[in-house]
């Protein structure tokens, strides 16, 4: 039996991306954020959209496109990093409100997920 193929949601600007090869892998717990941070300015200084697929990392550099597959479900994502964070312990990536709900992370609130680091 054919196992489903992930779902990638990618914007416009992170099309090529898509392509990019992986560079570098991790792994971790991640969550979610959007509630609150609506319109404020994220560390990388642009303004904050639950709307769009971004993510906070810690040390990755601002403009870095990630493949987030969360391990519960085998869906993915590719956001861009734009963000510092997460401030929880434990966890490696904060994503957008977009974003996990393209990886169905919107109800369990935090996940394991798989970080595919994208070459441009």
């Amino acid at each position: 039996m054919n196992a489903p193929k992930p779902k990638i949601a990618a914007t416009s600007s992170s099309n090529s991306a898509l392509s990019g090869r992986i560079i570098g892998v991790m792994s971790g717990m991640a969550s979610w954020y959007g509630p609150g941070f609506d319109g404020n300015y994220s560390a990388s200084g642009e303004i904050f959209n639950a709307n769009d697929l971004t993510a906070a990392h810690p040390s990755l550099p601002f403009g870095t496109f990630v493949r987030v597959v969360n391990m519960d479900n085998n869906q993915s994502v590719v956001v861009r990093i734009n963000d510092r964070g997460p401030y929880a312990e434990g966890r490696v990536i904060d994503i957008s409100t977009a974003a996990a709900n393209v990886i169905g992370l919107i109800s369990s609130g935090v996940a394991p997920v798989r970080l595919e680091v994208l070459s441009r």
